[in-house]
């Protein structure tokens, strides 16, 4: 089983996001956690939103460090990162990785505006982490997978 480390910042919406419909969409054929640089608590509109959108409950989720992760020793085949540029080289290196990508997503902790506005922004996000998902689905069971992946994605492969 191909295991993948989805990282953000705070491991309170984009990554858990990614977390979430990566285990959906792949029928679980993936081993998949998320993670944080710098962990804080879910973000309750991602709840709301996977509930709702994906039917998805992550209510009673803890965000995790990356740190602790690279401390426990565990490998995975696959890290993404999920964060604007400000914050990819803080992510450690994990032994045995195969593939480090990069999905370049804006932080939701950043949005103004209501709730309405949050919820809007934040599902535009999750519907574009789902392509991504689908396409990284698609690449993965591909025999070529290395060629095949977007070079958009590519940052240490």
């Amino acid at each position: 089983m191909k295991k993948v480390l989805f990282v953000c910042t705070h491991n309170s919406a984009r990554s858990q996001i990614a977390e979430e419909l990566l285990k959906k969409y792949s029928n679980n054929t993936f081993y998949v956690s998320s993670c944080g640089y710098e962990p804080e608590n879910i973000n309750p509109l991602v709840v709301k939103l996977l509930k709702s959108q994906e039917n998805i409950d992550i209510s009673k989720k803890q965000p995790k460090s990356v740190f602790e992760l690279f401390r426990s020793g565990k490998t995975f085949n696959y890290v993404i990162s999920l964060w604007e540029e400000e914050g990819e080289e803080k992510c450690p290196v994990f032994p045995g990785v195969n593939y480090r990508l990069y999905w370049n997503f804006k932080n939701p902790k950043n949005f103004n505006g209501n709730e309405e506005i949050k919820i809007k922004k934040l599902n535009e996000i999750k519907e574009d982490i789902k392509a991504h998902i689908f396409k990284f689905i698609e690449v993965t069971n591909q025999e070529n997978e290395k060629v095949n992946m977007p070079r958009s994605w590519r940052g240490g492969i």
